[in-house]
């Protein structure tokens, strides 16, 4: 959890901001998101290759474009985790290195 709030700090934070509730209309939030519970692998592949195209979280459409970060997989997850159990977010299914290496573009 420590390697991934740093993480989400040092990439993250800029669009999803320090409560990760996001920007209205612009980027999704993190927080509460039903998105992350539904779509871990897409999630996933957003992270370790970046998106594009809509999507819909907490009932709310976003199509902004998610550069890739450039992260490895073991920080992929690192970050999943600390996401996937914060701002009222629970997932007791931990993100591993492993899963993180099978998901591909």
């Amino acid at each position: 959890m420590e390697r991934g709030e740093e993480i989400y700090t040092d990439f993250c934070v800029t669009c999803h901001l320090p409560n990760g509730k996001g920007v209205e209309k612009v980027y999704p939030p993190l927080a509460n998101s039903d998105y992350l519970l539904k779509n871990r692998e897409a999630s996933i592949k957003a992270i370790k290759f970046g998106m594009q195209g809509e999507i819909t979280v907490n009932g709310k459409k976003y199509n902004t474009v998610m550069a890739p970060l450039g992260l490895s997989d073991d920080e992929v997850a690192d970050v999943m985790n600390y996401i996937n159990n914060s701002w009222g977010n629970k997932n007791d299914k931990m993100v591993t290195e492993a899963e993180v290496s099978k998901v591909k573009k």
